[in-house]
């Protein structure tokens, strides 16, 4: 399975933003605060247009672990749905099941999901499915395997009696359903989405 080996440090610290929501990046940005290399802390060039939706496009890529020519598929679907392109491409990307696990407090971090169903811990309607980028339905039921709830990190999470996923998914214990999928404003990605369809508009 194809992955970014850019480390991850040095991607929140591009965008100045700890997209991966782990908190040891908080710390790492309070830290270092400027873009990473040899000339970050002199960085302060005016960007033009096309770097803004550049960075946009690979910050969104980032934030859901998508590489280019499968963000390309994505994008290329939305823009032929009878919908705002940004929007629709989102929902998309939210429908990920690697995001799905990450958004029912299932797994800390989506890197963590991905991770989860690679090693066939996670099922869709009560079938294995070891592929984070497939695609949940509205209606389906995503669980974990018992051997997958003994993973240190989600015991953790699931003995979480306080937390509360997002209003489109329902979840009890390890179970999880989709109820529907999210509209822009319950998607909380820091992504100005026009940005980059006007870079895929060029």
């Amino acid at each position: 399975m194809a992955r970014a080996n850019t480390p991850r440090a040095k991607v929140v610290r591009l965008f100045n933003e700890n997209i991966f929501g782990n908190p040891k990046f908080d710390k790492i940005l309070a830290k270092k605060p400027h873009r990473p290399g040899h000339h970050g802390q002199r960085y302060i060039r005016k960007r033009s247009d096309y770097a803004l939706q550049l960075t946009e496009k690979q910050k969104l890529r980032a934030y859901y672990g998508v590489l280019e020519r499968q963000f390309r598929r994505y994008y290329n679907r939305a823009r032929k749905l009878k919908a705002a392109t940004g929007a629709k491409l989102l929902e998309i990307l939210e429908s990920r099941l690697d995001n799905i696990i990450y958004r029912a407090g299932l797994a800390p971090t989506r890197a963590a999901a991905r991770q989860l169903v690679g090693h066939g811990h996670v099922l869709v309607d009560g079938k294995k499915i070891d592929v984070p980028s497939y695609e949940v339905k509205p209606g389906a039921v995503v669980s974990l395997t018992d051997k997958g709830q003994k993973v240190p990190h989600v015991a953790e999470l699931l003995s979480d009696k306080d937390f509360s996923p997002p209003k489109w998914i329902k979840r009890k214990a390890a179970v999880a359903k989709v109820e529907r999928l999210p509209q822009r404003e319950e998607v909380d990605a820091n992504i100005q989405e026009q940005q980059i369809v006007e870079f895929y508009s060029r």
